[in-house]
């Protein structure tokens, strides 16, 4: 099981950008507050995090309707980007291996059809059993995911680069193998790697 964003592809700091792009017109003093809650919030869906920079950033209330506005500008400055974006070294020959070994999913923050459009175009969704997203938590995914398939949970692991997808698999149960990046402070038992040509990998199968 993969998150996308920063374990498949190296897409993170576009997300960065996207949302200080969305609120650029607020300046320097709330784009670096909107950085820093972003980074350390890796994971959680966009919807989550407008409405909070809304509400506790800005003071505003913001209605349904204006944060689905905002989701959908955030979609489109995203996703082109996105479908660009390099992959994490080896991770394509990975994922590409592994879907002829395994069942492989994505469970990621990232709006469920969009991740699919995403997937689709890049040409790499058909090594994947199932892809999911939100509006459903990481949590939930895993969840729901292990009962419909009454895996065991031993048998089972989760990738993801941010505290957010270790928390899913803590609460989940599931092993975790965490993508290192600049943004993220794994705590020290947490088994990491760098990418997926890291000799440690190794270890886990």
């Amino acid at each position: 099981i993969y998150d996308f964003d920063g374990v498949i592809c190296d897409s993170v700091n576009i997300k960065t950008e996207a949302f200080l792009e969305l609120f650029k017109h607020r300046g320097i003093d709330i784009q670096s507050k909107i950085k820093q809650y972003h980074l350390s919030n890796g994971g959680v869906s966009r919807f989550e995090k407008i409405k909070y920079i809304e509400e506790i950033f800005l003071g505003n209330k913001i209605s349904s309707f204006d944060l689905t506005i905002k989701a959908n500008q955030f979609s489109e400055i995203v996703k082109e980007k996105v479908i660009k974006s390099n992959y994490i070294l080896g991770a394509l020959e990975f994922i590409t291996k592994k879907s002829k070994e395994a069942k492989q999913y994505i469970c990621t923050g990232t709006p469920e059809d969009e991740i699919i459009e995403i997937m689709e175009k890049r040409s790499i969704k058909n090594f994947f059993d199932e892809v999911f997203g939100s509006p459903m938590s990481k949590f939930e995914i895993l969840d729901n995911l292990i009962l419909k398939n009454n895996f065991n949970k031993s048998d089972c692991l989760f990738f993801g680069d941010a505290l957010t997808d270790l928390e899913a698999s803590l609460k989940c149960q599931i092993p975790f193998c965490g993508i290192l990046n600049k943004n993220t402070n794994f705590p020290e038992e947490v088994f990491t790697i760098t990418n997926f040509v890291d000799n440690r990998l190794k270890k886990l199968f």
